[in-house]
Parts: C-alpha cells; sequence; structure tokens
C-alpha cells in the first residue's frame, strides 16, 4: 500500500503541475483582448471568436484525445498535446489578422488543450488513486491548476506591460514547453482488461449513451462553460466599461484562481462524502445567486473583488464532481474518452459564452443580456444535475458481485 501511494503521490504531482501549466496560461488570454484589438483596429468579436474556437475546438479534440489516452496511455497524448499548445502560443504571438489569430489561438492551441488538460489527466489521476481517494485526488489537481490561474495572472500581465503582448506570448509558449518533461512523473498505462468484461470503444459509448445520467451531466456541464469562459474573457473589459482601472480586472481574474484552489479541493473532499450531483446543484444555485447581487449592486472596487473570490470558490469545483460521478457510473476504464464527450458539452458551453459575449457588445454596447442568460442557465443547469444518481451500471454491478 505504501508504494501504491508513493507511487501515486508522484502521478499527483505531475499532473498537479501539467494544470497549473495548461489552465494557468489559458487564463490569462483574456488579458491580450484589449492590446490586439487596439494594435490592430479589431472589434472585441475578433479576438472573442478566436477564442470561442479555441474552447469549440478543444472541445471536439477531447473525446479522441481522451480515448488514446485510455488506450495508448495518457503520456503520448501529453507530449503531443504541449507541442501543439507551445506552437499554438508562439504563432499567436506573430498573428497579424483575424485569420492567422483564429488559426494560432484557435485551432492549435484549442487542440493542444484537448491534450493538457482536465480529461486526460484526471483520466490518470482516476487510474491511479483508489476509488475511495479518486473524487480528492480529483480535487487536489483541480486545485492544482487554479493555483496556476492564480500565479500566472499577474505573470501574464506582467510580460504584456514589460515586453508587449507579441513578446509576453512567445514566453508563455516556452512555459508551455515545460509540459513535455513532466510527462515523465505521470507514469500512465492503460489498464489490463477484465477477463471476459472487456469493453469495446463502441460498446462504452452506447452504455453511457444509454444512460439519463451521463446527458444530465453533459448538459450542466454546458453551462459551467459558457459561465467560466463568458466571464474569463470578457469580465477585465466590462469592469473597465464601468469606469474601473484595468487593473482591478486582472486582480479580479487573480482572485478567481486562488479561492478556486479552495473551491475545488473542497468540492473534491466533499464528493468523497456527499452527494455529488446534489452538490453540483447547489454549486449552480449558488452560481445564480452571485451573480444576481453583482448586477443588482452598485459595481466598486470591492464589490468586483467580492464577486472574483465568490466565483472562484464555484469556478471549477464542477469539475471534479463531474468527473467523479462519470468514473462511479462508469468505471475508470474509458474515464479519459467519457469524461471528454461531458467536456465537450462543456466547450460548447463555452465557445457559445466567449462568442456571444463579443457579438452582443458590438450589437448593443453592453453585456446585459449575456449576464442575464448566464443567471437562468445556472437554474437549468440545477434542476438538470439534481436527478443524477451515484449508481453503478449493471456491468459494474455484476463484476463486484
Amino acid at each position: 500500500m505504501t508504494s501504491v501511494w508513493r507511487t501515486s503521490g508522484w502521478i499527483l504531482l505531475g499532473a498537479a503541475l501539467i494544470l497549473a501549466l495548461s489552465l494557468g496560461v489559458r487564463h490569462g488570454f483574456g488579458l491580450f483582448l484589449a492590446p490586439m484589438s487596439a494594435e490592430f483596429g479589431w472589434g472585441r468579436g475578433v479576438f472573442a471568436l478566436a477564442i470561442a474556437l479555441q474552447n469549440l475546438i478543444w472541445g471536439l479534440a477531447q473525446p479522441f484525445a481522451g480515448a488514446l489516452a485510455d488506450r495508448l496511455g495518457a503520456a503520448k497524448v501529453v507530449i503531443v498535446g504541449g507541442i501543439l499548445y507551445a506552437v499554438g502560443l508562439v504563432l499567436m504571438g506573430m498573428s497579424d489578422s483575424p485569420l492567422s489569430l483564429s488559426l494560432s489561438a484557435g485551432l492549435l492551441i484549442g487542440i493542444g488543450l484537448s491534450g493538457t488538460s482536465f480529461s486526460v489527466i484526471l483520466g490518470v489521476v482516476g487510474r491511479a488513486v483508489p476509488p475511495e481517494k479518486r473524487s480528492m485526488g480529483m480535487g487536489i489537481a483541480s486545485a492544482a491548476g487554479s493555483f496556476g490561474q492564480f500565479a500566472m495572472l499577474p505573470g501574464t500581465l506582467g510580460l504584456i506591460e514589460w515586453l508587449g503582448w507579441s513578446a509576453a506570448l512567445l514566453v508563455l509558449g516556452l512555459l508551455v514547453a515545460l509540459i513535455v518533461p513532466l510527462v515523465g512523473l505521470l507514469r500512465d498505462k492503460p489498464l489490463p482488461a477484465v477477463k471476459g468484461e472487456e469493453q469495446t470503444l463502441g460498446q462504452a459509448l452506447r452504455e453511457a449513451c444509454s444512460h439519463s445520467g451521463f446527458w444530465l451531466l453533459a448538459l450542466g456541464f454546458f453551462v459551467c462553460g459558457f459561465q467560466v469562459v463568458f466571464i474569463g474573457v470578457h469580465l477585465p473589459a466590462y469592469l473597465v466599461d464601468q469606469h474601473l482601472p484595468a487593473t482591478i480586472g486582472t486582480t479580479v481574474l487573480a482572485l478567481v484562481g486562488l479561492f478556486n484552489i479552495v473551491g475545488t479541493y473542497t468540492a473534491g473532499w466533499l464528493g468523497g462524502r456527499m452527494s455529488k450531483p446534489r452538490l453540483l446543484t447547489a454549486l449552480y444555485l449558488l452560481r445564480a445567486v452571485v451573480i444576481v447581487l453583482f448586477l443588482w449592486a452598485p459595481v466598486t472596487q470591492l464589490s468586483a473583488y467580492l464577486f472574483g473570490i465568490a466565483m472562484g470558490l464555484l469556478w471549477l469545483s464542477t469539475v471534479p464532481l463531474t468527473n467523479g460521478t462519470v468514473a462511479t457510473l462508469f468505471g475508470v476504464r474509458n474515464l479519459s474518452m467519457l469524461g471528454g464527450i461531458v467536456f465537450l458539452f462543456h466547450q460548447l458551453g463555452a465557445f457559445l459564452g466567449g462568442w456571444l459575449g463579443g457579438v452582443v457588445y458590438d450589437s448593443t454596447g453592453n453585456y446585459d443580456l449575456v449576464w442575464q442568460i448566464s443567471i437562468l442557465l445556472s437554474l437549468l443547469a440545477a434542476a438538470l444535475n439534481w436527478p443524477v444518481r451515484e449508481r453503478p451500471v449493471a456491468r459494474l454491478q455484476a463484476q463486484a458481485a
């Protein structure tokens, strides 16, 4: 048992560092909206479309990256993803047209993220950690990704102010390239098949697609993606529109990352003790309350900071709970692929949230409609997660018996 924990400890460390780099750099993309748009005379919709495409491609590629990780081991997938992510950042720094921005920030970084983020990395954790500690392990890895968001945001702003947006992206590309040597810590291997119970990919997909809980989780995760990308990309600009200094938006996103550490760790811990779907319902209801209070109160430096703290506690807390529920329902053999399909819905929401924010602002001059949609979607997600039950499918129950 000691050797098992020693091995899983190294895997957790590798997963944590990779997520910290991958998600930390991504969390700061909103800081490039203003300087790039100003230099090239773009409306906010151009940059918003590129980031929306990134999230869409990330989601579309995620099930395939997950399936490869489940069958071949995660190391190869993470290496390819890390290289594409780094190259995408370098080319983003050289972008001078909407097309080159969409190809670099959208296509390459989107594919790169599919190999270096939650579904693949948490699949590794799910296979390495004992079942009774799985939710906690995912919470720890997710919290590390949150720490990356907190640490990288002021660092990214400092690089932009010091070197300019283009050179800052080149430096970030070098940082992301560190993911490649970190793969050595993962030590992930595909699980051996259980005699007589081996599932093909097609069988695993049919099993999941016939389960109502799988679709309810996926549709609820759509809402999470819509909200976090809309807020992550557009909140700094929204606060500037409310006559607050640009540094306030950066600080708010840093607070989101900082308190996200607490939120994801706590969610993982609670997920091992309480119903994960019921916790998801509570999280989405709390998001609706926080957004309503933020819009209702006068927008000040204090209210912006309080919003960042509150949203940080709820930001990625959904991730260990959603992935943990998928693992409980269907097992961990195909966790990266099935988690990738659920994450695809998250990214469809992310595409819509990022893109719609730019379109609505360019059309109306404000973000009011998108804020209202975010509130309604929170209520919908809460209702979707409530009926999900954490009961393994019949196949797993038969194996256990």
